[in-house]
Order: structure tokens, then sequence, then C-alpha cells
């Protein structure tokens, strides 16, 4: 074992201890930086939730003249930007209160359905929603998922 010697003269300075508890954090120089990076998932959360969500376009008509069978066409376009949606798992429904009613593909249109909603004779204005079940690709196995409309008002008009 080597052991070193030194002088009184030429030993080394003691470095001084401090006896506090208290931890000190060296303040960055680019706080604004260390602020944007931790509000910046939170910023574009918004952003990749629009990304994906439906858009439905009603192509029925608003008045439509009463008819002697009680039942009225409804039509609707559906637009996503979700491109991991199974367009072909598509089940689209009309619902009318608490019923639903199956809607089926436009000809020669991917993304348009159409259907038939009965109307009381004695009901003037009836309010529905679309609703769309569908299934898309997701890690470890396709997932399922819905989407609905807002509220659409039908007002029905005597000839």
């Amino acid at each position: 074992m080597v052991q070193l010697f030194f002088p009184p003269s030429s030993r080394p300075a003691a470095i001084p201890v401090s006896n506090s508890n208290f931890t000190t954090r060296r303040r960055s120089c680019n706080a604004a930086v260390d602020m944007w990076k931790k509000a910046l998932p939170i910023l574009l959360l918004p952003w990749l939730m629009i990304g994906c969500q439906a858009t439905f376009t009603n192509l029925s008509a608003k008045h439509q003249v009463r008819n002697p069978n009680n039942f009225y066409p409804v039509e609707v376009a559906l637009n996503t930007r979700q491109q991991s949606l199974r367009w072909e798992s598509i089940q689209p429904l009309v619902m009318v209160g608490a019923e639903s009613y199956p809607m089926r593909p436009t000809p020669l249109m991917t993304n348009r359905w159409e259907g038939l909603i009965p109307v009381p004779p004695q009901t003037n204005i009836v309010y529905y929603r679309y609703k769309f079940d569908f299934r898309y690709n997701n890690f470890g196995g396709p997932g399922t998922d819905s989407a609905s409309s807002p509220e659409y008002k039908l007002q029905l008009l005597e000839k």
C-alpha cells in the first residue's frame, strides 16, 4: 500500500461541508423551453381528437310533404380522417327517440347511406339522429366504436 505524504504547508485545503438538509436545484437557462416541452402534449391533445372525429352531413330535406304510407326518407354522408376505420364494417342506424332503424348504402357512393323513418299520422315534427357502429384497426386486434350525429328536425307539411 502506498501512502502519500504531504508536508503541512502543501496539504490540500479542506472542502467545506454544509450541514443544511436542503438541496438546491440548478435553474435552467431555458425556462421557456422547459415550460413549452411540458405544455406541448396538452396543447396537441385537441388536435389529435379533432383528427379522428367524424363529420356528418345530413342530406335530407328539413321539410317534407306528408305521404299516405307515413315513411319518410333520410340520407346522410359520413366523412372522417380516421385512417384505421374499416369502412366495410360500418353499420348505420337512424335513431328516432329510443327506436333505431337500419340504413342501407346509397348506390355508387362509398360514404352515403339512406333509410326510412316512420312518423305517426298525428305528428308534424320528428327529431332524429344518425348513429354509426364500426370497427377500426388497433394494436392487438380490431377495436369497436360508434359515432353519433347531432339531432336533426324533420317537419311534415300538409298538402
